[in-house]
């Protein structure tokens, strides 16, 4: 496994975010494809808390005390506990890419990590530092889809029914 190579992808992301997520309306940034579906502003804090309370937190917890239990998480209750609807979007794009960026400088720091060391979750096994990082990466792509098509299905609603077959198939 290439490490740095995973780990440049992390900070490569950055731009990719900031693109994605620049230049939304109001209206776009709360807009739902569906009830249950999450608005732009819930994948942004989502993505913030991720950042910091999930995978690098416990990217480093497993990496210095592998033995210990990892600090609990509880990202879909934390959409309502922590009223990501009622937050502000530009501060938690800002938030959240400062995040990456804070993540990105640790993990540059990092000189050769015990990748391996891994926490035995009596559910699903061991989980290795190594897992993390890339599901760290992974994350980045499931969200990036999701954005997209988020931003894809309120392009399609709100352009007076004009029709987007010319660009293409979707």
């Amino acid at each position: 496994m290439n490490h740095p190579q995973i780990i440049a992808q992390l900070e490569s992301n950055i731009p990719v975010f900031e693109g994605l997520l620049a230049h939304a309306s109001d209206e776009e940034v709360s807009w739902r494809p569906t009830e249950k579906k999450w608005c732009l502003l819930e994948i942004v804090c989502h993505l913030y808390d991720e950042e910091r309370e999930d995978f690098r937190a416990r990217l480093k917890h497993i990496l210095e005390q592998p033995a210990e239990k990892l600090p609990p998480i509880d990202p879909v209750g934390w959409v309502t506990a922590r009223k990501y609807a009622e937050q502000d979007y530009s501060q938690k794009v800002h938030a959240f890419l400062h995040e990456r960026k804070a993540s990105v400088r640790w993990l540059q720091s990092l000189s050769n990590p015990p990748w391996q060391n891994a926490f035995h979750h009596p559910r699903l096994g061991p989980l290795s530092a190594e897992m993390f990082l890339i599901n760290w990466v992974a994350h980045d792509y499931l969200h990036i889809r999701q954005i997209v098509r988020t931003k894809y299905q309120y392009l399609k609603q709100t352009t007076a029914g004009i029709s987007l077959a010319y660009a293409g198939r979707w």
